[in-house]
């Protein structure tokens, strides 16, 4: 079944009030296309917990710093579309940008705290304009449940965090992160990787599981950075962002793995950014 591809805010409000007033539940899943198997995993997960389910497609402007970031972003909403057909969503909600950000829009949210390491660090404004877009999203499809992948882990605190502190009554839901068969974590910026730079891709992940496996095992991330920095760089990778271990909850700097932590990656591969993140078994 095609589902209704919904372009503006009225068209929504009068279909997700109609739910509303019948006690049904709302889940959305926030994406801006070019979806893959792990953008589907969240809509399966939607369709398990919630009466209907939106899912919606906007490039946020907002939360890219690089022009060019931009304007290579890709953009597949018929493809999208096609591939939504047999989870049987109820809406898919393509607002262009007038319907998020009208003449004369002037607010910004900013999550504190949450947003300056890791990508807030290397991406000026990114989660502002996450957490706006987001905001927005949960207030005009009236969300009742929220789902998004533990791939972008920061992402999600920030927006549990936004959702809690402003009281918007939507239970933000985590789901797993999905793979690649040889483990590159699944993203719409794959799509921007020549065959050969994807082949050489999937050494981030195997390196990030063997540091994981020593941090686990009681070993410092200093002592392991230069081999693990090494390593990427043989298999063609350029810069690095960061490659450090944090606290799950706090995002805090972690040295060894005495907390529950997650260890994150954002590196270069042929100019395409690309991040990970797995989670670090406590140090025995």
């Amino acid at each position: 079944m095609t589902a209704p591809i919904i372009r503006t805010r009225q068209e929504l409000r009068e279909m997700t009030n109609a739910w509303h007033r019948a006690g049904e539940t709302i889940g959305v899943v926030p994406t801006m296309g070019a979806l893959h198997d792990g953008h589907l995993s969240l809509v399966a997960r939607a369709k398990e917990m919630s009466t209907h389910v939106i899912v919606t497609i906007f490039v946020n402007p907002k939360q890219f710093n690089n022009p060019d970031d931009l304007a290579n972003y890709p953009r597949t909403e018929h493809e999208d579309a096609r591939k939504l057909e047999r989870f049987e969503v109820d809406a898919i909600y393509v607002p262009d940008g007038a319907q998020m950000y009208p003449d004369g829009f002037a607010t910004n949210i900013s999550v504190s705290g949450l947003t300056d390491v890791l990508c807030g660090a290397h991406r000026a404004g990114h989660f502002d304009g996450v957490a706006t877009v987001v905001t927005k999203l949960f207030t005009q499809t009236a969300a009742d449940f929220a789902f998004f992948g533990e791939k972008d882990f920061q992402q999600l605190q920030v927006v549990r965090r936004l959702a809690r502190d402003l009281d918007l009554g939507v239970e933000v839901v985590g789901c797993p992160t999905i793979r690649e068969m040889d483990g590159l974590a699944m993203s719409s910026r794959n799509l921007m990787l020549s065959d050969q730079a994807r082949s050489r891709a999937s050494a981030l992940n195997e390196v990030m599981e063997e540091m994981a496996d020593a941090l686990g095992q009681g070993a410092a991330i200093a002592d392991l950075l230069p081999d693990a920095q090494a390593r990427l760089a043989a298999a063609g990778f350029g810069d690095i962002d960061y490659l450090e271990m944090r606290s799950n909850d706090t995002l805090t700097l972690l040295e060894r793995a005495t907390a529950p932590a997650r260890l994150f990656a954002a590196v270069f591969m042929a100019g395409v950014r690309l991040i990970d993140n797995i989670d670090v078994p406590l140090a025995r």
